[in-house]
């Protein structure tokens, strides 16, 4: 089995852009990516979240932009080993079940075999492991789809709309696994619409809007950067609202 890797050092995506003619999805897109942490990627929808993760990706060629480690730009086949992104409201292998799904990337990307049985517990999916995923609801879909996500080997886990579909319980218990799995050394950059959901798990925020990072740090760092009024009361969304 191949070495299960866990991010060394720190990554810095740098000056991501991408335009669509006159539109400016992403304009110069600057953040850290630390070792061991769950960084959410906050802002509203059509605020560029999914581009910037497509771009980094390679889904989605940019039209600049580089990903450094020790400053050395990473190469297309180092970003492809080192990032696995998991997008929102897909549907893959629809006709197979879900304890094919886990297996298959287990063996396909000689992923985290030793964690199988500890994600299908976190995530509840005993009931489903005989459900083909085309049979699966939305919300039943979000947690097979993170389950695939957390068994992959790569050192960062790209997840965009880890939440969407979920109920409140189900939200609860994803932030506390998303949270455990950090914890335990993952690399987690979440795209997160709904703010309560990205304080309930990030350690560090970008926040995105219009296509623009509008501040980056800890809830403590970002309410600093926030007007008198915002900043007496560290509030997640109090914060973005001032900074956006």
């Amino acid at each position: 089995m191949a070495e299960l890797l866990t991010l060394q050092q720190e990554l810095r995506v740098s000056h991501f852009t991408k335009r669509y003619g006159r539109l400016t999805a992403l304009a110069d897109v600057s953040c850290r990516i630390v070792p061991g942490e769950a960084l959410g990627l906050i802002g509203p929808n059509g605020s560029g979240k999914t581009t910037l993760f497509e771009c980094l990706a390679n889904v989605l060629p940019s039209d600049g932009g580089e990903i450094l480690r020790d400053e050395r730009p990473l190469t297309v086949d180092e970003r492809t080993r080192t990032l696995f992104y998991l997008p929102d409201a897909i549907a893959p292998w629809p006709t197979e079940t879900v304890r094919w799904a886990l297996d298959y990337t287990i063996g396909f990307f000689r992923g985290r075999r030793h964690l199988r049985d500890e994600v299908i517990h976190a995530l509840e999916l005993e009931p489903l492991l005989s459900s083909r995923i085309a049979t699966l609801s939305k919300g039943q879909r979000k947690r097979a789809l993170l389950a695939i996500g957390l068994l992959t080997p790569h050192e960062v886990l790209l997840a965009d709309e880890p939440f969407d579909g979920l109920d409140l319980r189900q939200s609860r218990d994803v932030a506390r696994t998303l949270r455990d799995v950090a914890h335990g050394g993952r690399t987690l950059f979440l795209s997160i619409h709904q703010i309560n959901d990205a304080a309930r798990v990030c350690d560090r925020f970008v926040l995105l809007s219009g296509g623009r990072v509008c501040g980056e740090g800890t809830l403590k760092e970002l309410s600093a950067l926030a007007p008198p009024d915002a900043a007496g009361q560290p509030d997640l969304e109090q914060v973005f609202l001032a900074l956006t």
